[in-house]
């Protein structure tokens, strides 16, 4: 199960993200914004992230106008590891190399379709292993 969210400047890119996750059969439940009308991202980065660690969900998406306030906000949150990506280079290394369990987008900076290719390559890639990555990791959790 993906958790997703987003504020207001972010609403219209999660609202297409949950249909192409349909699209594809993939479940995910979604917790809030429910329109355009100003409201404040760390309750939905907080509220994503804290369905992640009690194991509600696997992984997460989140969306504010840039990515960063809400990214910000599910990283203050212990055993979360958010990761702002632009394009799918990032993507994909933010899985493969920090095991990202959170993607987070900016709805005013990342295109529809764009975004939608970073969705996939976010949740198609696994994470390495690698013993330099989980040490690094464990470095972060420290």
């Amino acid at each position: 199960m993906i958790a997703i969210g987003s504020d207001h400047g972010g609403y219209l890119l999660k609202e297409e993200i949950k249909k192409h996750l349909k699209k594809k059969g993939i479940a995910f439940r979604d917790f809030g914004c429910d329109s355009e009308e100003a409201c404040d991202y760390p309750v939905y980065g907080k509220a994503v992230a804290e369905a992640i660690i009690e194991g509600t969900c696997e992984k997460g998406i989140l969306i504010c106008g840039t990515g960063i306030g809400i990214s910000i906000s599910a990283n203050k949150i212990k055993g979360i590891r958010a990761a702002l990506c632009c394009d799918c280079f990032s993507a994909e290394a933010a899985r493969e190399h920090n095991d990202a369990n959170i993607l987070c987008l900016g709805g005013r900076v990342t295109g529809t379709g764009l975004a939608l290719k970073i969705v996939d390559t976010f949740f198609e890639t696994e994470f390495s292993k690698e013993e330099r990555h989980e040490r690094r990791i464990e470095m972060i959790e420290k």
